[in-house]
């Protein structure tokens, strides 16, 4: 039925800095959720390769320090490029179970030269055709030092049954202009991925849910200081360097009233599952709608600038 979507919340850790390894296990989940009919995926914010967790443990603002040099190199090689391939095999995969699919990566952008990285959102849509690329708008304090800042390109929705989906990366879900500009384009499913931790979602995934009167899932990955792989640069420093627990998870939704449909799950790798109804969307619109019967756009409107950002154009 139209009007019926089983959602999937990835809540997995990555093979840590590691692409291929990472990989592999995005596509063991998504030969799990298959088999649950899962017909939307969704993973954690940088989950390919991973969240630059080492910036507040190595001094990194220091400059000119070795460790954050080498760890950052590290980071780039293993980061992703669509263009060239990168996520072909998960493609492949979301094709073969007709499953769209919302994956957090660290973007090598190919476009800006490729050497520097950007927290992408990269939607792949049920044909496996990756359909947007959204590239954070604002890295978050210390994910400064390793992301840039990224560009409106990727402030779409995309069409999955009766529902229309957007994402958001992290902190950029307070921004309000970001989420309106999604809202104005008919968004009724919003998804919200983060790197972890029930404390960035236990509060926003429910206030998101109640000012759009949209579904939220709020998507968060894992992580442990064991899961760092022993030929990570700089292995030993991060072993006394960091706490014992990274993230904690925190994946929930949120249903288009506000109230918990699955409250912040901790501790616990696993798939979360849910059935949502497009109905009742149409029926918490009924008093409030932002961008519609609750908006006034001849006293305030924004105006969103969706081109891709490059430092070239060339002219052949």
């Amino acid at each position: 039925m139209e009007h019926l979507l089983k959602v999937g919340l990835a809540q997995i850790s990555p093979v840590w800095l590691d692409k291929q390894a990472t990989i592999a296990k995005i596509m063991e989940t998504i030969e799990k959720a298959a088999e649950q009919e899962t017909e939307l995926l969704v993973f954690g914010e940088g989950l390919l390769p991973g969240y630059p967790y080492w910036l507040a443990y190595t001094e990194g603002a220091a400059w000119d320090k070795k460790v954050n040099k080498e760890i950052h190199g590290h980071y780039i090689q293993n980061s992703i490029q669509p263009e060239s391939g990168d996520l072909d095999d998960i493609c492949a995969l979301a094709a073969k179970y007709q499953m769209a699919i919302y994956l957090g990566t660290i973007e090598r952008a190919k476009n800006r030269g490729g050497h520097s990285l950007y927290a992408s959102l990269v939607f792949i849509n049920a044909s496996g055709k990756i359909s947007s690329v959204h590239r954070k708008l604002q890295p978050t304090y210390d994910e400064r030092l390793t992301w840039s800042q990224g560009d409106g390109h990727g402030l779409v929705t995309h069409s999955i049954k009766k529902f229309t989906a957007g994402g958001l990366n992290c902190w950029e879900n307070w921004m309000p202009l970001a989420r309106t500009a999604l809202y104005g384009q008919g968004e009724n499913l919003h998804v919200a991925v983060w790197p972890g931790s029930v404390h960035n979602t236990k509060d926003i995934t429910r206030f998101i849910a109640r000012e759009s009167r949209s579904y939220v899932l709020s998507v968060s990955g894992l992580m442990k200081k064991t899961d760092i792989p022993a030929d990570t640069p700089h292995y030993d420093l991060l072993m006394e360097k960091l706490p014992d627990e990274l993230s904690n998870g925190g994946s929930c939704i949120a249903g288009p009233d506000g109230e918990w449909i699955t409250p912040p799950v901790a501790d616990a790798e696993a798939i979360i599952y849910t059935q949502l109804d497009y109905q009742r969307v149409l029926q918490e619109r009924q008093n409030f709608d932002p961008v519609g019967h609750y908006s006034r756009p001849d006293v305030t409107r924004i105006i969103v600038n969706r081109e891709r950002q490059s430092t070239v154009e060339f002219k052949d």
